[in-house]
């Protein structure tokens, strides 16, 4: 009910500003959409007649639910350097994208949170403006396997190798209490469908443990393809 209605007057005010072309906006118009709920002159989803259907206490239904003893997953988007608070500013998202926001923005308290879920990718992609460590030509991303597209926009991913500093602030800041490593088989090919960590070649395990060292937080996912059960869960094998 309390969510912000993103308007076609909001997209068109993101593609038509000369500022944000330079950062690397995706040009949906969030950014727009939060000033006004900062002017107190956003419209809401409760206004529009049309959604009542759909619409629901998001709070209440989710505090039940903890109450009732049932599992309850809150989901974030963006990666968390893209924060506007802790990511890099002024190459950003128009909102915070840490664990401690998506809690906040479902209305769940600190207290009620059991694990903190952090996702890595097993190298770093980013689409617009701003630095990126280490960043790879798209020549040299190619020979990798490590070219992507962005799924909103369409846009090439500039990519560079996993950065253990920034891994290590992210975990920190988020609170994190476990890490899930995604496309583990694009860094090594061959770990390509493995669904025990025992099939995983001494490579690709230094790799995991090394995140483990540097963050502190165990590594309890392992994504090693693209279908949704390419994934090692270390959660039922340890």
């Amino acid at each position: 009910r309390q969510a912000s209605i993103i308007e076609e007057k909001h997209s068109i005010q993101v593609k038509t500003s000369a500022h944000l072309k330079g950062i690397g906006t995706t040009g949906w118009g969030v950014g727009p959409a939060i000033e006004e709920r900062v002017r107190r002159t956003a419209k809401l989803a409760k206004d529009i007649p049309e959604l009542q259907p759909y619409l629901t206490d998001v709070a209440k239904e989710v505090n039940e639910a903890i109450d009732a003893g049932k599992t309850v997953i809150l989901e974030g988007t963006q990666g968390f350097m893209l924060s506007l608070f802790h990511g890099t500013y002024p190459y950003v998202t128009g909102r915070d994208t840490s664990a401690s926001a998506i809690c906040s923005e479902a209305g769940v308290g600190p207290t009620r949170v059991d694990n903190v879920l952090i996702v890595f990718k097993a190298f770093i992609t980013r689409v617009g403006g701003g630095p990126l460590p280490g960043e790879l030509t798209k020549e040299e991303a190619l020979k990798r396997g490590w070219f992507e597209k962005a799924a909103g926009t369409g846009r090439d991913r500039r990519s560079a190798p996993f950065n253990f500093e920034i891994a290590k602030k992210s975990a920190m800041i988020n609170g994190a209490t476990q890490a899930a490593v995604t496309k583990l088989d694009i860094l090594y090919p061959q770990c390509k469908g493995a669904r025990t960590y025992e099939q995983l070649p001494e490579e690709a395990k230094r790799f995991i443990s090394e995140i483990e060292k540097q963050t502190g937080v165990p590594v309890v996912l392992i994504g090693t393809g693209p279908d949704a059960l390419d994934v090692i869960d270390r959660r039922k094998q340890q």
